[in-house]
């Protein structure tokens, strides 16, 4: 791994390869290096959970296009996944109820 400094000397960037902004070679194991990778792990844990929630909505898109065109039956799928997929569309339902009205529209009776 290849390191960037900034002016006290702390790690501020990595880089598989060396380049003009990343030249010092520190070894994989090095304490300074995990210990700057671990700084950074819970905004990798964030993003990870964000690409899992969204790859969990393009199923569900796909299960969807499938189920249309009678490529499969839903209850073709297991329980588990009916389940959850009903689930899954009773909450967007009630979601969408209710932001159907944004807060500048006004109502009259």
């Amino acid at each position: 791994m290849f390191v960037r400094r900034d002016f006290s000397g702390a790690i501020c960037a990595i880089s598989k390869t060396e380049s003009v902004d990343c030249f010092e070679a520190v070894g994989s194991d090095s304490a300074e290096l995990l210990a700057f990778l671990r700084e950074f792990q819970p905004e990798v844990e964030q993003s990870l959970a964000e690409s899992d929630l969204q790859m969990a909505r393009v199923m569900e898109d796909v299960v969807n296009v499938l189920i249309d065109k009678s490529v499969i039956c839903f209850t073709d799928l297991p329980e588990a996944a009916q389940s959850k997929l009903m689930h899954r569309k009773e909450m967007r339902g009630h979601f969408q109820a209710i932001s159907l009205l944004d807060d500048d529209d006004d109502i009259k009776f």
